[in-house]
């Protein structure tokens, strides 16, 4: 069965005095930088069948959560576990090439994803189904509405039959057809017993899917409860 579970977790983000993210090592090597945690001592466990809304100010460590769960962004202190397959949808521009084709892009994204080659070239006809884009799955990218290109990272992310799924606003640029059908998708995985945790200003659409929310506050995990209790918290 799918959860996460995180202890402490906490990741800090450093800036040369261009305003440049370095890694510690160099800051500590050049003697310079300013130190700011995105995360603080984040502690909770999502258990199967469970959706999360992560909500809160622009800044308040919502995006920054969702890629430490992705593997993006690795803890600096604490302990972070996801168990069950995942996959992620946490920005529309994530991996494409403006210069490949939707095809040659979901080979890609599918490679990148942890699928071999001859795994992703087999998937890459249900992609194209999945997607919705028709023809235009085989021109460039370049040519893509950032509508067309949620479409195919979504369809990419779900071929992994995922048993957790992240998604970060980039659902909020879907076309409202589209939508329902990651929703549908969404609630399909939460009844297989899986997880979903999304981020995101559409709180009817958070609503459909989720019934717990965590109330992020300036990297710090400020309440943790039922999503209508904490809604009612943040939009006063």
């Amino acid at each position: 069965m799918s959860s996460i579970q995180a202890d402490q977790v906490g990741v800090r983000f450093l800036f040369d005095r261009q305003r440049n993210v370095v890694s510690p090592a160099l800051a500590r090597l050049h003697r310079r930088g300013t130190e700011t945690w995105g995360l603080r001592d984040v502690t909770f466990t999502i258990q199967a069948g469970e959706g999360v809304a992560l909500i809160g100010p622009s800044g308040s460590g919502k995006t920054t959560l969702l890629r430490t769960m992705a593997g993006v962004l690795h803890p600096d202190s604490g302990r972070l576990e996801m168990d069950g397959r995942l996959a992620s949808l946490l920005s529309i521009e994530a991996g494409l090439l403006t210069v490949l084709t939707g095809r040659e892009n979901a080979l890609l994204l599918g490679v990148l994803a942890g699928m071999t080659r001859s795994q992703a070239r087999a998937a890459l006809e249900v992609i194209k189904s999945r997607s919705g884009l028709g023809s235009k799955f085989d021109q460039p990218i370049s040519s893509f509405s950032q509508g067309m290109r949620a479409r195919l990272g979504f369809a990419v992310a779900d071929s992994v039959d995922p048993q957790i799924l992240l998604l970060d606003e980039v659902h909020e640029a879907l076309d409202h057809e589209y939508r329902d059908i990651v929703e549908e998708r969404a609630r399909e995985i939460l009844a297989a017993g899986g997880i979903i945790v999304a981020a995101g200003h559409d709180h009817p659409m958070l609503g459909r899917l989720c019934n717990r929310a965590f109330l992020m506050s300036a990297g710090e995990l400020a309440a943790d409860g039922e999503l209508e209790e904490l809604q009612r918290v943040y939009l006063g």
